[in-house]
């Protein structure tokens, strides 16, 4: 088994799903604190080259187009993040963590000027980090994606736009697409880049762990190529 304590309820939902390892019980102990089980699984994380792969954008699809994650969210009180919501919470994290210089600046200036093109209306759960450290590929062939405490309701292109930036060559981001279910246009390409952006400044303004550092290099490369690309 692998334990947990004191996770989501959430958790339950990803089960029933078959996007997590199956949970197999969950116990309230006297002092308050919540232990669930899950079925342990030998496997290994997917490595970078294999993000581009069918089973990562059909179990994405899956989870974009899941209405029981959505409920099951909002009943725990999340509520979807607009674009212009985030847009106003990324310039207060910058105005109280000042963070990568000019480029960083610039960034929020150009999703200040195209947050109105974006559509207003697909609204779904989000994992919000697809590292590809969080891709479970156990011995049977199952894929899972695990790590789940950043989860949010928000547009799709978050993850979507991620995943393309990092792991995707530009030459195959519409065939990547054709597998997930959406058809590449200019407006879409924009969306992508939108919301790339917008996490890459989330994540520089709160770098996480010991590694802090090394990840607000890394966001900030990664937020220059994103800017300079059409």
């Amino acid at each position: 088994m692998f334990l947990k304590r004191n996770s989501s309820p959430f958790l339950a939902v990803l089960s029933a799903e078959g996007i997590v390892p199956k949970l197999v019980w969950t116990k309230r102990l006297e002092n308050g604190d919540v232990f669930t089980a899950q079925q342990w699984l030998n496997g290994r994380e997917l490595k970078p080259w294999e993000m581009g792969s069918e089973q990562v954008a059909a179990l994405l699809r899956k989870i974009h187009r899941s209405k029981e994650l959505v409920t099951m969210l909002k009943r725990l009180g999340k509520s979807p993040l607009r674009a212009k919501k985030m847009l106003a919470l990324l310039a207060e994290q910058q105005r109280r963590h000042p963070a990568g210089g000019s480029v960083v600046c610039q960034a929020l200036d150009w999703l200040e000027q195209h947050v109105s093109s974006l559509p207003d209306g697909e609204y779904v759960v989000c994992h919000c980090d697809i590292n590809h450290n969080n891709w479970l590929l156990a011995d049977d062939g199952t894929l899972y994606l695990i790590d789940w405490d950043g989860a949010m309701i928000a547009d799709p292109a978050i993850d979507i736009g991620m995943l393309l930036h990092l792991y995707i060559p530009r030459a195959e981001w519409k065939t990547w697409l054709d597998q997930y279910g959406w058809a590449w246009s200019e407006e879409l390409g924009l969306r992508l880049k939108w919301y790339t952006i917008a996490h890459t400044l989330h994540s520089l303004f709160w770098p996480k762990g010991k590694d802090g550092q090394k990840e607000k290099e890394q966001s900030l490369r990664l937020l220059k190529r994103v800017m300079v690309e059409s």
